[in-house]
């Protein structure tokens, strides 16, 4: 117990030293990305530096798969080079029994990731995207869907637009049974302008830049007016939109900006709602196997630098290990797409590579051992 005790210790130092300098270096680059993309506009360092923060999370959790790569490869060769595997091998420890540490380690690491930092990541993430599109454009598009139907916010120079709609197609560009209310723009002061007009409508559909509506009644608001009296009916009516399809597809279509404890009933509303919740599904499964995945990366980093520093090729082996573990995340990447589309099952996309690229790297170990 001691000598696991040990290892542990050595290789959660390694891990968050190595998580230290990834999350500076990550800091600078997005620091000066931010400004180049904000420099068109009136931000200043102290909101590009708000930006930079809320966008970090999610950049470092991107590569928590590379750091544990690294992580290992630093804990190693380390060892190696002070002799210390030598002495375990000495006292009858295995190669995988000295593992034993670190990999409990990565599985505590990896179970804290996703029950913790996805839900902050998917937190930050969406304040970024808000925050960010309203210093771009002063206006700030979202859509939500909960069990009362779905839920569009569309803001511009014009003021704001809420629309609610029962239900929609899965590109969510034609809507159904739409209600929308219309607001005043902001005043001087920022606050938010008044309600200027409702409209329900028995459809509506995003067409070059505007809301088609059928079937419309409009209802003007306002401070001493009587709504119901100076209704309007329309057999059709055209309402002016910032939305695209794209830009609706981005404001729902990200898995990673729900918590993953919330996804299972996001799933669920979004199918009661009309969409295909397949990404969603693909992504937490994904995340539920994401633990294991990063298992597979500290035995694929063990395999090649578990061994005494006199063998020499050192560099080689290091290469090796960091392109192989390139290689697995590439493959899983490319699984997810394929599960995304519906080529393979979810199941398949989502555990398929971690499960063999565990199974590759173990055997690999055993290779390097006792081969």
């Amino acid at each position: 117990m001691i000598l696991h005790a040990y290892f542990a210790r050595r290789f959660a130092k390694s891990f968050f030293l190595i998580f230290g300098i990834f999350f500076l270096l990550t800091a600078m680059i997005d620091l000066v990305e931010q400004n180049r993309k904000m420099s068109n506009y009136d931000v200043s360092l102290d909101q590009v530096l708000g930006l930079v923060l809320l966008n970090l999370p999610a950049g470092l959790y991107e590569i928590l798969p590379l750091i544990m790569i690294l992580a290992t490869v630093s804990l190693f060769l380390a060892l190696a080079r002070s002799s210390e595997l030598v002495v375990a091998r000495a006292v009858g420890r295995s190669g995988l029994k000295t593992l034993l540490a670190p990999l409990a380690v990565a599985l505590l690491i990896g179970l804290v990731s996703v029950g913790m930092m996805n839900p902050i990541v998917a937190s930050t993430s969406k304040r970024f995207e808000a925050v960010a599109e309203s210093y771009r454009s002063g206006g700030i598009d979202t859509l939500s869907v909960s069990a009362e139907g779905l839920w569009l916010r569309q803001g511009g120079s014009d003021g704001q637009t809420v629309i609610r709609a029962a239900r929609a197609n899965p590109q969510a560009t034609e809507l159904f049974d739409v209600t929308m209310l219309a607001y005043a723009p902001s005043g001087p002061d920022g606050e938010g302008g008044g309600p200027l007009r409702r409209i329900e409508a028995e459809s509506a559909k995003l067409v070059s830049g505007a809301w088609a509506l059928r079937g419309v009644k409009l209802w003007p608001l306002g401070e001493g007016i009587n709504p119901e009296a100076l209704a309007e009916y329309h057999d059709s009516y055209s309402l002016p939109s910032t939305l695209t399809e794209e830009r609706i597809r981005d404001s729902f279509g990200d898995p990673s900006a729900i918590p993953v404890w919330e996804l299972p009933a996001y799933i669920s509303q979004l199918e009661s709602a009309g969409f295909s919740a397949r990404r969603h599904m693909v992504w937490l499964q994904m995340e539920l196997a994401r633990p294991l995945f990063l298992l597979a990366m500290v035995v694929v980093s063990a395999a090649f630098t578990m061994r005494p520093a006199r063998f020499g090729k050192t560099g080689q082996s290091v290469l090796v290990a960091i392109m192989l573990g390139f290689s697995l995340y590439y493959i899983r990447n490319f699984a997810q797409v394929l599960g995304e589309n519906g080529q393979i099952p979810v199941m398949l996309a989502a555990w398929a590579p971690p499960v063999a690229a565990l199974l590759l790297s173990t055997g690999l170990l055993l290779q390097m051992e006792d081969g």
